[in-house]
């Protein structure tokens, strides 16, 4: 249960930090979004790490599986020079975050929605 509301808040994180160029135009002047991800990217690493962790377990439950897999892929677009110093596959992980760095805008847009419907439990992919 904890594990499920701390990926709907990460989810909602990363959402907000990878569709930041998408939300800043339904914004307009106020720069709301931007204000968040400002206070948000310090904690970054943070995020990844916990929705990559959390996601992993989500992957056992074969009903959140679709969910889990747009966690895990936000996580490792937040992270890649992180990832970059994992021994054995981290060359793969950070070639994987470059490839996925064009649709971060689609998968930050895809966490966000999910992560807030989740929240009220609305989440049709969990």
């Amino acid at each position: 249960m904890i594990f499920g509301f701390l990926f709907n808040i990460a989810c909602i994180c990363a959402g907000l930090l990878l569709a930041l160029t998408h939300l800043d135009r339904l914004d307009g002047k106020s720069d709301f979004f931007n204000n968040i991800a400002a206070k948000l990217r310090p904690v970054s690493a943070t995020i990844g790490v916990a929705i990559i962790i959390i996601g992993l377990i989500f992957l056992f439950s074969w009903h959140c599986i679709i969910y889990a897999l747009i966690g895990i892929i936000c996580g490792i677009i937040l992270l890649p020079q992180k990832l970059a110093k994992i021994p054995g596959i981290g060359d793969e992980l950070f070639a994987f975050s470059g490839k996925m760095k064009q649709y971060q805008v689609i998968f930050g847009d895809a966490a966000l929605i999910l992560g807030l419907l989740s929240l009220v439990g609305w989440n049709p992919l969990c």
